[in-house]
């Protein structure tokens, strides 16, 4: 269990040297249920590795949500979030540019919580980057798709924290980006809860599991 930022920010940053050697990227995962701090986590390591002089940027697993209009035409809509959600194989090649091409820019997705939809070519992956930290929640699974995503992460760290705490933060957030409180409760219960247990299940196969509470960081900015 880690709980002190510039520890983790000087883990993160060592990450670099390894694969400087091979001429590619490190990346770092951040994985954890939905409400457990990996935005906010993933936020304020980046500055605090920033600081220590290296090259980092933030490419969350959010930016391969599936658009709501293929949700629809699959039947998965009413459970946005869940692990087949996503285009897990897009952010397995996404994530594998990112490492080895270092001699131009490169763009990744973001996901607009306002519009509750993925983004294009918004995060630009410049070449002097040298750290990429990505969140999300299922680069734990063991499904072999995942298992490709996992393949091109250096280490993946699990954010902890009490169950009672992440539900309220996540009711909150609902709430914050347009559902009404009792939308948001049935949200939690019927979606976001039943990927939180299989999630959870998960963190035994993490490198590195980090007490977000402990941490005790301000609000992110997502």
């Amino acid at each position: 269990m880690a709980d002190d930022l510039h520890t983790l920010a000087v883990r993160a940053a060592a990450l670099v040297a390894r694969d400087d050697e091979a001429g590619e990227r490190a990346v770092l995962g951040i994985a954890g249920p939905p409400g457990s701090g990996k935005s906010t986590l993933g936020e304020h390591l980046a500055d605090a590795v920033a600081a220590l002089g290296v090259g980092v940027v933030r490419v969350p697993m959010d930016g391969f949500h599936l658009a709501d209009g293929e949700l629809v035409r699959l039947g998965r809509r009413g459970r946005k979030g869940a692990i087949d959600t996503f285009d897990v194989d897009g952010y397995a090649a996404l994530l594998r540019r990112a490492r080895t091409v270092r001699a131009r820019t490169v763009y990744a997705p973001d996901f607009d919580r306002s519009l509750h939809q993925p983004v294009a070519g918004s995060i630009p992956v410049l070449p002097e980057a040298r750290l990429i930290i990505t969140e999300g929640n299922y680069l734990l699974s063991p499904d072999p798709a995942w298992r490709a995503v996992r393949g091109l992460l250096d280490e993946v760290w699990y954010c902890d924290l009490e169950r009672d705490e992440r539900v309220r933060r996540l009711v909150a957030r609902h709430e914050r980006f347009g559902k009404a409180p009792d939308v948001a409760l049935d949200w939690v219960a019927a979606v976001d809860e039943p990927n939180a247990a299989a999630i959870a299940a998960w963190s035994g196969t993490a490198d590195l599991v980090v007490d977000v509470a402990g941490l005790d960081l301000p609000p992110g900015r997502d």
